[in-house]
């Protein structure tokens, strides 16, 4: 299932993509007109936390719509709605692994990939929709950089996961652009700072539930800049996978439902150019991974 977060006249919603067409299912609405189920979710974090269950409330609150006289005015087009983050804001900071590809982390300088996982964080403040124009904080930064990601949403409560489990904890995936003020990242050695200004993190445009990805380490990621391909990359070249990052964050952190995790980003980098070349305004990135869509964003 497609999920994607919006708001429609100030209220803040959920619901999924309608298949084969350009809108959303607005299962709040269904819900408060058709009363199907005896209760239901008033956020979509409420809903991930209990697991596909929450899909198939979905899918029963479709149905019904579906069956209803006139049941197309749950319908909402995407040129009704504004798109927000699939995940509007996170219970704590973003998760974030470091260097998690070879050739990214020897464009960044490293003569080798780290040998242990490399975690910082991104504050939810930093959070940003599919199709935002975001700010390019010159008056703070002339290095502002990109960095395509897939993002994994945490379904389930847990601690010290044991790596053959942590799927059983994963909701879902999404896009990511860990876009990063390289210049304040290196000022601050703590990486929190240049990762967190306002805007930095846009993830979208859909949350994609784990049944239809089977194989989150078979994915290409695409970004372009301008319609140029910087990136190229896929997710078998990780060099942590998925489960190994759910499994030993847990170990030091209790994962919460909506939680993000981004698990690094492929070679390709504005900062590993030769000269470098960083975003300015005007620029829009694109950054696509099959089985989930394009995260589009421009600067200004």
């Amino acid at each position: 299932m497609k999920m994607l977060s919006f708001k429609l006249n100030e209220q803040v919603k959920f619901g999924p993509k309608v298949k084969r067409e350009e809108a959303v299912w607005d299962v709040v609405e269904i819900q408060q007109q058709l009363q199907v189920l005896p209760s239901f979710p008033s956020t979509i974090i409420d809903g991930i936390s209990l697991g596909f269950d929450f899909v198939e409330q979905i899918r029963k609150l479709v149905d019904a719509a579906q069956k209803a006289e006139n049941g197309d005015r749950f319908k909402c087009a995407f040129t009704e709605i504004e798109w927000l983050s699939p995940i509007p804001r996170t219970p704590k900071n973003i998760l974030c692994v470091g260097k998690n590809y070879d050739e990214h982390a020897k464009e960044m300088g490293a003569e080798k990939a780290p040998e242990d996982i490399m975690v910082f964080t991104k504050s939810p403040t930093a959070i940003a929709a599919d199709e935002a124009t975001l700010p390019i904080h010159a008056e703070k930064t002339s290095t502002l950089d990109y960095e395509g990601e897939l993002a994994v949403v945490i379904g389930k409560r847990g601690k010290d996961i044991p790596k053959g489990m942590a799927f059983d904890y994963v909701f879902g995936y999404t896009i990511g652009n860990d876009i990063t003020a390289r210049e304040l990242q290196e000022k601050h050695k703590q990486y929190f700072l240049g990762k967190s200004l306002e805007g930095t993190c846009p993830l979208g445009p859909y949350l994609v539930t784990k049944d239809e990805i089977p194989d989150p380490h078979a994915l290409s990621v695409v970004t372009k800049v301008n319609g140029e391909v910087r990136q190229n990359g896929s997710t078998k070249d990780m060099m942590f996978s998925v489960g190994d990052i759910v499994s030993i964050l847990s170990q030091h952190v209790t994962l919460e439902p909506g939680d993000v995790i981004l698990t690094g980003t492929p070679a390709g980098v504005g900062k590993g150019m030769n000269p470098p070349v960083y975003l300015k305004a005007g620029d829009e990135v694109k950054i696509s991974i099959e089985g989930i869509g394009t995260l589009a964003n421009r600067f200004a």
